[in-house]
């Protein structure tokens, strides 16, 4: 059956779309694409088809066709959410997008809400709360006043920042992820909200967190530069991110962005940032095998910045 989200509100389209899965299921992807686009006859703004229809062509030997196929379901549904644009860019030798879309993002993680402590735990072998507890253990050890989780998802790291805080924040954009973090009562506040849009809170927390949620961003300006605008004078940022091969951002094939050392390096400089250290970790398995990334901690009386944009104009207060 055509799952609700790809569904395209023309019944005879629907089921030639579920003949077609059957028939990409069976390895017949040359039946499967010329049966979906059939359907893409009767419904030719249905973004999902021509999403689906793009991993069939990939699948079939045809990476033209499948950018095709991807730029249309983009052009039918610019805010993305199946990821077509992304797909479209590991095509091409120099990728052009530097971020995921947020509606991606969220639909991924609404549908991965239920299984996904079970899948990190059980079957990938998830360091995030080991790392982070680490990292807390060297470089804080004080309590401080406000806390705050960004991307806390399920709140898999909420026990591990509890100890070190009086008021506890998460913030997601999936608001499955954000109803099971709330069943778990670790936090004094939970909000739903895209990171890359909020406003800043000048000087509002003592420390922030982000664990495996940056290679889901991908160009780390803006975010870098409000953490450190959000920050205390003495407050700490710890967060973990994906190594990439060369020294500055790429996208991966699990559509995720990994991130250099020097990247990040310059990046927190630059946004004001102190004593600086960046650790060579394992972050989890991917289908059996170690994902090498860093864990990042930050910090220092000079991480006060106090402008917001792009990020290519962040400079710290005192410059």
């Amino acid at each position: 059956m055509v799952g609700k989200l790809f569904a395209s509100g023309d019944l005879h389209a629907d089921r030639r779309a579920e003949f077609s899965e059957t028939l990409a299921d069976h390895g017949d992807l040359d039946g499967a694409v010329d049966v979906l686009q059939g359907a893409l006859d009767l419904v030719p703004s249905w973004a999902a088809g021509w999403f689906r229809l793009g991993e069939y062509l990939e699948r079939a030997g045809d990476p033209k066709g499948a950018a095709r196929a991807w730029d249309r379901a983009v052009e039918l549904q610019p805010d993305d959410p199946f990821g077509a644009g992304l797909r479209r860019d590991l095509l091409r030798d120099q990728p052009l997008s530097d971020t995921m879309p947020p509606a991606f993002v969220e639909m991924l993680f609404d549908q991965y809400a239920p299984r996904f402590e079970a899948s990190l735990l059980d079957h990938l072998d998830y360091q995030g709360p080991t790392l982070i507890s680490e990292a807390l253990q060297v470089r804080s050890g004080a309590t401080v006043q406000r806390a705050l989780d960004l991307g806390c998802g399920t709140g898999l790291i909420g026990p591990v920042l509890r100890p070190y805080c009086d008021h506890l924040t998460g913030i997601d954009l999936s608001q499955a992820m954000l109803d099971e973090a709330h069943a778990k009562g670790r936090y004094d506040t939970l909000e739903k909200a895209d990171i890359q849009e909020l406003p800043i809170l000048a000087g509002q927390y003592g420390l922030i967190v982000a664990s495996d949620v940056f290679n889901y961003l991908g160009a780390l300006e803006r975010i870098i530069a409000w953490c450190a605008a959000s920050l205390s004078a003495d407050g700490t940022l710890i967060f973990t991110v994906e190594r990439a091969r060369d020294s500055d951002m790429t996208l991966r094939e699990t559509r995720r962005f990994a991130h250099g050392r020097e990247y990040v390096t310059d990046l927190l400089q630059t946004a004001g940032f102190g004593a600086i250290e960046i650790r060579d970790v394992i972050l989890r398995k991917d289908r059996g095998m170690d994902v090498h990334g860093f864990c990042v901690a930050a910090g220092g009386p000079n991480a006060r910045v106090r402008r917001q944009g792009d990020g290519e104009a962040q400079l710290p207060a005192d410059a």
